[in-house]
């Protein structure tokens, strides 16, 4: 008959669904958890419980998503701030963060401020599947509305060039960032920008100059408003791109002509001449005696 071991540790689980967390449901006897409440009536935050007792989160996300619902709109909760705040240090912070944006409580955006600047906000969400609840009540499907979106933000590609040099790159970028001065409504953002130089980049490479670029990618502009004009000079630069130059064989060099050597007539020495005559030497000496 087999040994039966009643003390031993079960078996580790990944989660907890519905009622089956070890602290929930009527507990037997006199232990365990015991709460002293008193009512809140100022400065307090309210907390799901789905965070606050988060199966896959750890303790220091669990404890930065709280902090995080707490701070009032505009605090920054950026890696460097959070570091700061808290002892664990940036790189357990970082990480704490991930997990807050793997699981949904976390998101972060791009926006463009006055100016023309995009700078990086970050979403907390209160209840992560609150959202794509009330997409599904109102009949949409949200993977495929998420997927339309993608879809509709990536630009087309863009040439490459051969030798993308650095001060290629540059030039390239001045190209575009000067367009604005011609056109008002090609107004670039920096990540429409760094997508775009690249083409612009394989255009410099063919031997056309800048001024030449910046004429395809304004000229005949449509009377509309450009909705997306990244996408519209992604197109020019597709497919309007220059051939590649023909190629120039290097011109051969041009060969020394060699005189014939000649012997002095003062001091008999050889030297190269198209004629008899004195040396070099000799002949200084001469212009020195004259002078």
């Amino acid at each position: 008959m087999d040994t039966q071991h009643p003390s031993a540790p079960p078996r580790a689980r990944s989660g907890f669904t519905g009622n089956k967390h070890p602290n929930r449901g009527p507990r037997s006897g006199f232990g365990g958890l015991i709460h002293e409440i008193t009512r809140h009536t100022t400065r307090f935050t309210v907390i799901g419980n789905h965070l606050a007792q988060h199966p896959e989160l750890s303790g220091l996300a669990i404890g930065l998503g709280v902090h995080i619902q707490s701070l009032p709109p505009g605090a920054q909760v950026d890696i460097k701030t959070l570091a700061a705040r808290f002892p664990e240090g940036a790189t357990r912070v970082a990480a704490a963060l991930r997990e807050l944006e793997t699981h949904g409580y976390l998101r972060r955006e791009r926006t463009r401020v006055p100016g023309g600047r995009i700078v990086t906000r970050t979403v907390s969400c209160n209840q992560p599947g609150a959202r794509k609840d009330a997409h599904e009540r109102r009949g949409a499907a949200p993977g495929t509305t998420q997927k339309k979106q993608e879809r509709r933000r990536a630009l087309p590609p863009v040439p490459r060039p051969a030798c993308p040099s650095p001060t290629l790159l540059r030039q390239a970028t001045d190209v575009l960032a000067g367009l604005r001065r011609h056109a008002l409504r090609l107004l670039l953002s920096e990540c429409d920008t760094a997508h775009l130089a690249p083409g612009v980049a394989a255009w410099l490479e063919r031997d056309v100059g800048p001024t030449a670029v910046r004429q395809a990618l304004i000229t005949d502009l449509p009377p509309e408003s450009l909705r997306r004009p990244a996408a519209l000079l992604a197109h020019r630069l597709t497919s309007q791109l220059p051939p590649l130059p023909p190629f120039r064989a290097p011109a051969p060099p041009t060969p020394t002509a060699r005189h014939p050597f000649q012997t002095c007539e003062a001091c008999d020495r050889a030297f190269r001449s198209p004629a008899p005559g004195r040396c070099r030497d000799c002949r200084a000496a001469i212009r020195a005696q004259a002078a």
